[in-house]
């Protein structure tokens, strides 16, 4: 097995993937702007302990094509139920951070359960972050106007600046890491500008509360109580209301990026869910 691979989509784009190990699949879904190297650190760990551990970069981002059109949580969850179906995946716990976890959940909406085992949401976007009628306390649609903005002037500067939220490193006390910010900016920047911005719309508007309802495996939560990006009281909360077998930990003072600042405890949080 070379470790990476792609795969050609029905629609002629196609997904570039890291497939290591062998065992159980873990199969992993990454946030906006990054790449599947966002999920190293737990591929690493339960690659080490006996799990095939599969991450694919989002169509638009990394190193995956970059068609014009596509880029809306339907066609992010086709793609990952293309995979699956090309690897023949059975049995497997499907992880997803910010973005990765509405993709999970719209994934399972709109593709069942029969080759899932499990899930896990970590600071994902469900149900949805926009402020709506429905969802009186979410994230004015002024905020993501200002990241498309950030987009179009200078992504990599407004890359850089968003890690300090995204991380936590404008707390006090936090040590920051330069470098994790800087390898920020580099996947961000691997991504196609036209699918980064067309991404905002799917990760803040996309209503996502039937396909949690439709989650009937077994789902943990994982959601930092101070997450500066996705507010754990109008996503992580709620999202663990509406899915029907979930559990729900929250991390104290956990920023948005916790599987990277506290990736420890969320390598042994999922090696212990995964194992029941």
């Amino acid at each position: 097995m070379s470790g990476f691979d792609k795969l050609t989509l029905k629609d002629g784009s196609y997904l570039w993937f890291k497939d290591w190990g062998s065992g159980q699949p873990i199969v992993f879904s990454h946030g906006w702007p990054l790449t599947a190297d966002a999920f190293e650190d737990q591929m690493l760990y339960l690659g080490s302990k006996g799990y095939r551990v599969i991450a694919h970069d989002r169509r638009g981002h990394g190193r995956s094509a970059q068609p014009w059109e596509g880029h809306t949580m339907d066609q992010y969850a086709d793609d990952l139920a293309e995979l699956t179906a090309h690897l023949n995946l059975k049995d497997a716990v499907h992880v997803g951070h910010s973005t990765g976890g509405g993709e999970v959940a719209r994934y399972i909406g709109r593709h069942g359960t029969s080759r899932v085992a499990k899930a896990v949401l970590i600071g994902a976007v469900t149900p949805i972050m926009l402020k709506t009628d429905f969802n009186p306390n979410g994230v004015p649609m002024e905020v993501f106007d200002g990241i498309r903005q950030g987009v179009i002037n200078d992504r990599g500067a407004f890359f850089y600046e968003l890690t300090a939220a995204f991380y936590g490193y404008n707390r006090e006390g936090v040590s920051e890491s330069k470098a994790v910010r800087e390898g920020f900016v580099e996947q961000g920047l691997q991504g196609s500008i036209k699918a980064l911005y067309d991404c905002i719309k799917a990760f803040s508007e996309t209503d996502l509360r039937e396909d949690l309802r439709k989650m009937t495996i077994p789902t943990l939560v994982i959601h930092g109580d101070d997450d500066q990006i996705v507010p754990f009281e109008t996503c992580g909360k709620v999202a663990a209301t509406l899915l029907p077998n979930a559990e729900l930990k929250v991390y104290h003072g956990g920023s948005h990026g916790i599987c990277t600042t506290h990736k420890h405890q969320i390598n042994d949080c999922l090696l212990e869910f995964i194992q029941r």
